[in-house]
């Protein structure tokens, strides 16, 4: 099986993503053809990412995180998605969309009062952007918040909102039009508690692939929560989730590696065992051809995932990197799904087969987050097209 652990990273990055790596393998890919089958989270192996520190990978040591960065996160998806892209989406949704924002735009008051449980894994935060008329084109934002008093009044809608309904979620970060400006739409994020009265988690999506990550439509109907669960500045919600989606695309463009090299890898080794025609599969050239693309696939992205996080980190501009980045993983993630399915011939069509669940995952990694077609959107733009 090949090495993919670059040689060169530093000796804390080999580490933790070997720990990771031995964790999917060990406590991960046992139960993941049951909770896929079942669709049910993952309760036990969310306590054990977070016996492992994870979840506050990012964070910093004051309010309870590793003291780690974006990066270290980054290594620690590409290895649970390997594996298992459900528990993956997971950790990604729960730091990326549910804690960083708080750390990004919250107040002093709003670290201390989230941070610690979402860093320890002990809750997770989620973050409602889509709506059912308000996808790619997030300005059209429906969903409203006024104020009324001390309070935020909010009504409206949101879906496929990830870790929204787990027992662990704490809360949900809702983008909201809270009046207009010189631009239009005044568009604000505000934080709402999970049981707020007018809060309504609707039943989980019955859907293609992820089956246990959990997914929900939201409803909100006259919730009312203090006006202090502002995060960030009034009017800068539409800025500061553009800020979110790029650091997202990074860690999505890792998770998409890790689904890209994890078809890799059980594609070797079934190529090895099987045989046909007086010897293994791998020994004819139109297997061994089209799993060689297949790693050189997962070579580029994961470069150039590295690369936008590098810029990121340098406290450099890594929009387009981020676009890149997660445009050629998710690119390869899907391919490498249907060329493994294809190596494996009948049995890549069955269930038990780990192949087969990344085929089915690897279609909403060109959807989430921003897609494709977004994404060649915005390297155009940066070539000033």
């Amino acid at each position: 099986m090949p090495e993919t652990i670059p040689s060169e990273l530093p000796e804390e990055y080999r580490e933790l993503a070997a720990t990771v790596r031995d964790f999917a393998e060990q406590v991960v890919a046992p139960v993941s053809a049951r909770h896929d089958k079942e669709h049910s989270f993952p309760y036990e192996v969310v306590a054990g990412m977070a016996e492992m520190g994870l979840f506050g990978l990012p964070f910093p040591e004051e309010y309870g995180g590793m003291g780690g960065d974006y990066f270290a996160l980054c290594l620690a998806l590409e290895e649970l998605a390997k594996v298992d892209q459900s528990v993956a989406i997971t950790l990604e949704a729960g730091v990326s969309l549910g804690a960083m924002p708080i750390h990004r735009f919250g107040t002093e008051e709003q670290k201390q009062r989230w941070l610690p449980s979402l860093a320890a894994g002990e809750t997770l935060g989620a973050f409602g952007l889509t709506e059912p008329d308000a996808g790619s084109d997030a300005g059209r934002t429906r969903t409203t918040a006024r104020l009324d008093g001390d309070e935020w009044v909010i009504n409206g809608a949101k879906q496929f909102i990830t870790n929204s309904g787990t027992d662990i979620t704490a809360f949900v970060t809702v983008t909201a039009v809270t009046g207009e400006n010189e631009r239009g739409k005044e568009i604000s994020t505000i934080i709402v508690p999970s049981g707020t009265p007018g809060f309504t988690v609707q039943p989980p999506y019955d859907k293609v692939g992820w089956n246990a990550s959990d997914t929900h439509p939201l409803s909100f109907d006259d919730v009312r929560v203090p006006a202090s669960n502002l995060l960030g500045e009034r009017g800068r919600g539409y800025a500061n989730f553009l800020r979110t989606l790029d650091e997202g695309r990074i860690a999505i463009a890792a998770l998409a590696v890790g689904a890209a090299q994890g078809c890799v890898d059980d594609a070797v080794r079934y190529a090895k065992e099987r045989q046909a025609f007086g010897t293994h599969i791998g020994g004819h050239q139109a297997i061994a051809f089209k799993i060689a693309r297949m790693e050189a696939r997962a070579l580029v992205a994961r470069r150039a995932y590295y690369h936008a996080a590098a810029l990121m980190l340098a406290g450099k501009p890594f929009k387009k990197e981020a676009a890149i980045a997660k445009l050629t993983a998710s690119d390869a993630a899907m391919d490498n799904a249907r060329d493994a399915t294809q190596v494996f011939g009948g049995n890549g069509f069955m269930n038990e087969y780990r192949v087969a669940r990344h085929y089915r995952d690897s279609k909403i990694l060109e959807v989430g987050e921003g897609t494709s077609e977004v994404q060649l959107m915005l390297i155009a733009r940066s070539l000033g097209l």
